[in-house]
């Protein structure tokens, strides 16, 4: 007895997929690093990733989905949409942060917060737009009928699920923990 069609077809790509998830990873991790320079700035970018997969685990649950391959390419494309929210926001946050310090407006950790919170609040427009224009252009297929739409709205449902979780988390989360990098040094008031 042998098992065959789709979950001989789903353990050939989970073996794929113990190899290429990996490797993703660290190649999304040499880019950023060569693009930040900095391991922490880095690290700080893919934390936003496990913040959105919240958000598509949720949403699978709650719709009954198993994981399949949809769901896992719909998973992937959620990553780079997180890495890539990651990243402005910490654009954002280096920005404001060097104005400040470059003026010699950052004295204390009080002007830490305010340089934060002004280099945060730039961002919220930005990732409203990219999330309320991704979510609604998704929302389609994750009601759709017909031919192929089971397979397009388990791509579909990660990303909407994760699109919502991330925002919130990156918005709050990231900038407490450049907060709390940045703060080294810096008197308390």
């Amino acid at each position: 007895m042998q098992w065959a069609g789709q979950y001989e077809y789903l353990q050939r790509v989970k073996e794929k997929l113990t190899i290429v998830l990996p490797l993703t990873v660290l190649i999304i991790f040499l880019l950023l690093y060569m693009n930040f320079k900095s391991v922490t700035e880095t690290i700080i970018v893919l934390l936003s990733v496990p913040f959105s997969l919240v958000g598509s685990i949720w949403l699978l649950y709650l719709l009954g989905y198993d994981m399949s391959v949809a769901v896992w390419v719909g998973m992937i494309a959620l990553a780079g949409l997180a890495a890539q929210t990651g990243v402005v926001m910490i654009i954002y946050l280096d920005e404001a942060y060097k104005r400040w310090r470059d003026e010699g407006k950052m004295k204390n950790i009080t002007d830490l917060h305010d340089s934060v919170t002004e280099g945060a609040v730039q961002r919220v427009r930005p990732k409203m737009m990219t999330v309320m224009s991704t979510t609604l252009g998704l929302l389609p297929l994750m009601w759709s009928m017909g031919t192929g739409a089971d397979m397009m709205k388990r791509i579909a449902a990660p990303m909407v699920g994760g699109l919502i979780t991330s925002t919130f988390l990156t918005l709050i989360i990231i900038p407490v923990i450049y907060v709390l990098w940045k703060q080294r040094g810096l008197p308390n008031k």
